[in-house]
């Protein structure tokens, strides 16, 4: 599918078929390609649960909203921002750093500039923490919604669920935000696709201020 066709075709469909499943060779080529997406420093501060099993589906539900989408979507996604992602210690930011000094982008002696860079960018307060790790995983999200698109498949992302029940729920440690819910799989035939939503023109989205 030619790039175009995906945006103008991509939407949030309500109704899904239970009995279309998802295969995982699907699901692991929709998150390898959405992956590719940039991040700050390269960190990657995103993860996923990935729910496949009626009762899971069902548990998670109840708590957003009782949307029909989340059991009936044979995958829904929790997305996950992690806001401890430039820490030092952590284990992605290690990789990252060692992943760079192989690919000849940076050098051992630059890991104080490094994590100086990385606290002052993302870690001075928990609004630079949560911007930070919610900008990259709004990058990735998009990604998953595109890329299931060119494969066929259409997605639903979601706001409405209590935040703090999720994550107890599924055991979601505290570093993680949780930016939204969403359903993938197909759209169930014989349901009526709403039309297009309105979007502001482009005399619209830009501004200047006095």
């Amino acid at each position: 599918m030619d790039f175009i066709d995906v945006i103008n075709s991509r939407r949030a469909v309500n109704f899904f078929d239970p009995d279309k499943d998802v295969s995982d060779e699907t699901l692991r080529s929709i998150i390898e390609t959405a992956a590719k997406v940039p991040s700050s420093f390269n960190l990657q501060p995103w993860s996923l649960i990935v729910l496949r099993g009626h009762e899971e589906k069902m548990r998670l539900q109840s708590l957003a909203w009782n949307q029909p989408k989340v059991s009936e979507a044979p995958v829904t996604l929790i997305i996950l921002a992690d806001r401890d992602g430039w820490k030092e210690g952590h284990q992605f930011v290690e990789k990252n750093f060692q992943e760079m000094i192989k690919a000849g982008s940076m050098s051992e002696d630059q890991r104080q500039w490094f994590e100086e860079s990385r606290t002052s960018l993302y870690g001075e307060n928990g609004e630079q923490q949560q911007a930070f790790a919610c900008k990259n995983t709004g990058f990735f999200a998009m990604a998953l919604m595109f890329a299931a698109k060119n494969l066929g498949l259409d997605t639903h992302p979601m706001d409405g669920f209590d935040h703090d029940a999720v994550r107890k729920e599924f055991n979601i440690p505290d570093n993680y935000w949780i930016p939204l819910l969403m359903a993938v799989g197909y759209f169930k035939e014989g349901m009526e696709l709403a039309p297009p939503k309105w979007r502001k023109t482009v005399e619209e989205i830009i501004v200047k201020f006095h």
